[in-house]
C-alpha cells in the first residue's frame, strides 16, 4: 500500500507536536517497518526543511532530511504535475500540488490532519486516526 503523508503529519513528528506525534510515530513506525510504502511530496521536503530550519540548528535540519529521505520514497513533481493541480486546485494549491503529485505516483491514501484541503480527492484521504484503525483491521 502506497501512502502520502501530508507536510502536517511529518512536521507533528519531527517537532514533538502534542497530542498528534504519537499518532505520526506509529505511521513512522509501519513505514520504517515495511509495512507500508511511504512517500512524501518534493514540496513537502522543501517546507519541513524551512520550518524546521527556524526552530532548529542547520545541522539538525539537514540529518531530519536525510532521515526522511532515506525512509520515503518521492511522488512525481514536473510542469504536468504542476499544470494539473491549477486545475485541481482546490482550497489551497500547496495542498493541491501534494494530491496532484500523489494521483501521478498511483498513490493509495493520502494521511493527513488537513482533509479539508483535499475535499474533491480521487485518492482516499484518512486522518491518522482512520489510517491506523483501518490498517488494524
Amino acid at each position: 500500500m502506497k501512502v502520502l503523508l501530508d507536510t502536517n503529519i511529518v512536521l507533528d513528528l519531527l517537532l514533538g507536536r502534542k497530542p498528534f506525534d504519537s499518532l505520526a510515530q506509529e505511521i513512522f513506525i509501519q513505514i520504517e517497518q515495511k509495512k507500508i510504502e511511504g512517500f512524501l511530496a518534493p514540496t513537502s521536503i522543501t517546507t519541513i526543511y524551512y520550518l524546521l530550519n527556524r526552530q532548529l540548528d542547520k545541522k539538525t535540519s539537514n540529518d531530519a532530511i536525510k532521515t526522511l529521505l532515506e525512509m520515503f520514497k518521492i511522488t512525481k513533481l514536473d510542469k504536468e504535475v504542476l499544470i494539473n493541480s491549477l486545475e485541481n486546485n482546490g482550497i489551497d494549491f500547496e495542498d493541491s500540488v501534494i494530491y496532484t503529485s500523489g494521483a501521478f505516483s498511483d498513490i493509495d491514501i493520502i494521511i493527513t490532519r488537513d482533509k479539508k484541503g483535499f475535499k474533491n480527492s480521487k485518492i482516499d484521504v484518512l486522518s491518522p486516526s482512520e489510517f491506523l484503525k483501518k490498517r488494524d483491521k
